[in-house]
């Protein structure tokens, strides 16, 4: 069902947790709140489950006003990260709890009690461990658990706080494959909130992300990827090199080259430049343009090679080159190095004192 989120401020005394979020989620989407520790997006979680009240703003879901309803009245599932399965009851009793404690002119019969949990079993690849119980399982085994029992009231909105959270890599890379086979099958609107920026991008369709109590951006995957609404978004989704430049006209102009400037409108002045270790360019001849580097380490497996450089500055950048280009290079050896394009940062144009401090200038040699 189509939810909307119109205007909704939450204020924990003097901290803003929620300032003026809107959004929409489409009927049968999944919808990731992403975002660092206090952006907002579990406060935001808990409003639409029924958890918070929010100090002022709208949500309806499929037109109806949510926030009018209570708790039970608005049919949520809900999976947290410590997967809060009753200890003393089986799987298959844990599953059908929400059917089971239903007043008795909506409870269903047995019968269709069981055929529900017996569906949600197979659905969550659970089969024939209805009949043990959770420190019997695994923690894979318990999540599964815990989404199948949030899945056995039909509820009309599906939500998730870090479900992922105590569980290890391997196994959380499993989950996530099978979390979004789960969301495809039963076709609820679902909202996960994680941290992971690896586990949003692999499992929504579209992804919220949140600073501050804000809303930076919203869109698919690729959208955040290759067009970042503000320098918050490009940092927070991946590896980022970082050097002070000047932008104008659309070009951010560095120490030795130029490069393609995103994110600065029509603005000019100097500025903080923050370009992709894989939109980082090395180049050995002694020709080349752009800014002298030494390359301090060459590190990597596989296909791909992560170069550590440092200019004379002090300023230290990561090139991402394919093996075959990476082999031209050694470590002690120099370059120079350009970008493909640049992120530019007009609001915070020189590196914090912490960062300053970590980089010491590298000397040339005699």
């Amino acid at each position: 069902m189509p939810l909307t989120v119109d205007g909704i401020f939450k204020q924990f005394g003097r901290f803003p947790a929620l300032v003026g979020v809107s959004l929409e989620a489409r009927d049968g989407e999944f919808l990731t709140l992403l975002g660092p520790s206090g952006s907002g997006k579990t406060t935001l979680l808990r409003v639409l489950a029924g958890l918070d009240k929010p100090d002022h703003g709208r949500v309806y879901l499929n037109g109806t006003d949510f926030l009018a309803q209570s708790a039970r009245e608005r049919r949520v599932g809900l999976v947290f990260q410590q997967y809060a399965l009753f200890r003393h009851m089986t799987v298959a009793k844990n599953i059908a709890f929400g059917l089971d404690v239903r007043p008795r002119a909506t409870r269903p019969s047995r019968a269709a009690i069981k055929a529900r949990v017996d569906e949600l079993l197979a659905l969550a690849r659970i089969d024939g461990l209805g009949g043990r119980y959770p420190a019997q399982l695994s923690g894979g085994q318990r999540q599964r658990v815990a989404v199948a029992r949030a899945l056995a009231v039909e509820p009309q909105l599906l939500l998730l706080d870090e479900p992922f959270g105590a569980l290890d890599t391997k196994v959380r890379k499993e989950l996530r494959a099978e979390l979004r086979r789960i969301h495809d099958a039963a076709g609820v609107t679902t909202i996960l909130v994680t941290h992971d920026q690896e586990e949003a991008m692999a499992l929504a369709d579209r992804v919220v992300l949140m600073n501050k109590g804000r809303i930076e951006q919203i869109g698919t995957p690729e959208e955040l990827e290759r067009e970042p609404a503000s320098p918050f978004v490009f940092e927070f989704l991946g590896e980022t090199n970082r050097a002070p430049c000047e932008v104008a006209g659309g070009v951010a102009r560095f120490e030795g080259f130029s490069a393609p400037a995103m994110g600065a409108d029509r603005r000019a002045g100097k500025g903080m430049g923050l370009f992709r270790p894989s939109d980082t360019f090395l180049d050995a001849s002694p020709s080349a343009e752009g800014l002298p580097v030494r390359l301090v380490s060459i590190s990597g497996r596989g296909a791909v090679r992560l170069i550590e450089c440092q200019a004379l500055s002090g300023h230290r950048f990561t090139a991402e080159l394919p093996e075959h280009l990476a082999a031209a290079f050694e470590a002690g050896g120099r370059a120079r190095l350009t970008a493909r394009r640049a992120m530019v940062d007009l609001d915070h144009p020189v590196p914090d004192k912490a960062e300053a401090a970590t980089v010491a200038p590298l000397r040339e040699r005699a």
